[in-house]
């Protein structure tokens, strides 16, 4: 198994989930739901996916999540796809 396909810890994951509050509840929400539906299956690639969508400010963030605009530059890694990808699945 690669590394980064290894499940991360409940710790790990719940300091995650804290540093994945935002200033802006929309993006609460969407957040809320991933960690709802796939808090407990969570990699280090989805860990490593998120964190650098969380250092994004709040408006940017929510451009990704509504499909207003895809990630660019350093942002446009599989990781970060694969987490997009998840958030914006339909409910």
């Amino acid at each position: 198994m690669n590394e980064l396909d290894t499940p991360i810890e409940e710790r790990e994951r719940d300091l995650l989930r804290w540093r994945s509050r935002r200033g802006l509840v929309e993006n609460d929400l969407f957040i809320e739901q991933f960690f709802t539906t796939y808090g407990n299956q969570l990699t280090r690639r989805h860990a490593i996916g998120l964190s650098a969508l969380m250092d994004l400010a709040d408006n940017d963030l929510m451009d990704l999540f509504l499909r207003r605009k895809e990630p660019e530059g350093a942002l446009d890694t599989p990781e970060v796809r694969e987490v997009l990808q998840m958030v914006r699945k339909p409910i």
